[in-house]
């Protein structure tokens, strides 16, 4: 199993319409083969800025695959394609975390 966990950091104003459009993209990727869970997550309402929070501009994707052969087929499928170009504009940074089971 693989697991994932994407930060994607929006240009201020931006975040809305990237989460938007990964709403959108969602059940594209539930319907790959392999594809686990795929969710997506904001801070927490009423939790203190701190070091463990990542701020108004920010959204956390969890990701679970079955292998990483599915994973790399997610990564260029054309809904992902699509995705990208989509959000392209309103995305400041986007950093993958690719983990495997300790």
């Amino acid at each position: 199993m693989i697991h994932v966990i994407a930060i994607i950091t929006a240009h201020p104003g931006q975040l809305d319409k990237v989460i938007d459009a990964f709403r959108e993209n969602t059940p594209a990727v539930l319907a790959e083969a392999g594809c686990l869970e795929y969710e997506g997550a904001v801070d927490a309402e009423g939790i203190p800025k701190s070091r463990g929070t990542f701020g108004p501009d920010t959204f956390v994707v969890v990701e679970k695959w079955e292998s990483l052969e599915h994973l790399q087929a997610h990564a260029v499928a054309p809904h992902m394609t699509a995705y990208g170009a989509r959000v392209k504009e309103w995305v400041a940074s986007r950093v993958l975390h690719i983990l495997q089971p300790a």
